[in-house]
């Protein structure tokens, strides 16, 4: 199974990258949310979670998010966002809007790897 992290950051990306490895899932990466739906469309019955940015160019996370939510085909796939956007606003929005858990970067690399579990249903 693939979890998909879609991050403009290419350190981000490698970062969650290795906690993805640690726990035995294959990694897709997106640099932003338009390339993302591209690969979701190509991959959607592989991937069993998304690791969402908020701040990126071209489609940010939370348009990401709405996106995938008002898909039939994608909505059931859980998301966490992984963001540096830290307002209790933001987060409610998030929630609300779909995403199943939230996380606040920096983050340490146990802090990631249980929340990927938790979203996964497995912590």
């Amino acid at each position: 199974m693939n979890i998909l992290t879609i991050d403009d950051s290419a350190t981000v990306r490698e970062l969650l990258k290795g906690a993805v490895e640690i726990l035995g899932y294959d990694s897709l990466e997106a640099a932003d949310g338009q390339e993302a739906l591209k690969i979701l469309h190509a991959t959607k019955d592989s991937v069993c979670l998304i690791l969402l940015d908020w701040n990126m160019p071209v489609m940010s996370g939370i348009e990401f998010l709405r996106v995938i939510k008002a898909d039939p085909e994608l909505l059931s796939i859980p998301v966490t966002m992984v963001t540096s956007e830290n307002e209790k606003s933001k987060i409610i929005e998030a929630i609300t809007g779909g995403a199943k858990n939230y996380i606040i970067k920096p983050f340490t690399q146990e802090e990631i790897m249980s929340k990927i579990l938790e979203s996964l249903g497995i912590a």
